[in-house]
């Protein structure tokens, strides 16, 4: 089978893959008990997988509930949202509690960060929404910058720019904030609920998880 950089490929044999429509409230859309399912090419869904796969796991660890929650519609929910191209190849976008609103669009973080990731000046990068009046929420970008490169405003202007390009005005960071220090899990995963919460001056909740070096998202901001 050829490869498609940045797809997640076909499913595998023994795995029925489909993508799930959500509504509004992102939940799924479910007609006479059975789930609508995304038929249209390069159209958002969340990702289910047919129960009975090859290696399926059985539950959550006396989490019995939760474990049921997964599954609607007669298929599991991944809580991945992804998109299929005209020849079945599927195209993450994002987890779906990570997915930004923004004037009508759904924008993938993974998708913008990893835009963010391709520009020279651009060591780590995280994305997040924030609240907006007009559009729901807006795309912003704090990034760390690599050894040689200063937070000036022509860095971030340029970081801005390029993403605009690659991604169009819609999908691109409105504003790009610099960070001395990105907060991150101990395995290296960047807390965009961590970076949010600290932006918008949120409770940060529980940080078990968190890096030691992992420091405040706005120690780096430019003023």
């Amino acid at each position: 089978m050829d490869i498609r950089p940045g797809s997640m490929g076909k499913p595998l044999p023994g795995i029925d893959a489909a993508l799930v429509l959500r509504d509004k409230d992102d939940r799924p859309v479910l007609r006479d008990g059975e789930a609508v399912l995304v038929e249209t090419p390069d159209t958002i869904g969340e990702l289910a997988l047919k129960p009975g796969w090859p290696s399926m796991f059985r539950g959550y660890l006396n989490e019995e509930e939760r474990y049921r929650k997964c599954f609607a519609g007669g298929w599991y929910l991944t809580g991945d949202l992804a998109k299929r191209d005209e020849d079945g190849y599927f195209w993450f976008v994002g987890r779906g509690n990570d997915v930004i609103k923004s004037s009508g669009h759904l924008i993938g973080t993974f998708e913008v960060e990893s835009c963010l990731l391709e520009h020279e000046a651009v060591a780590e990068a995280g994305v997040i929404g924030v609240p907006d009046a007009v559009a729901g929420e807006l795309v912003m970008g704090f990034v760390e910058l690599k050894s040689g490169f200063e937070p000036t405003e022509d860095v971030r202007r340029d970081i801005v720019a390029f993403s605009r390009r690659r991604l169009g005005p819609a999908v691109a960071p409105k504003s790009i904030e610099f960070c001395a220090d990105l907060p991150k899990t101990r395995s290296g995963k960047i807390l965009r609920r961590l970076l949010k919460a600290r932006f918008l001056g949120l409770p940060e909740g529980d940080t078990s998880t968190l890096e030691p070096s992992g420091t405040d998202a706005r120690q780096g901001r430019l003023s």
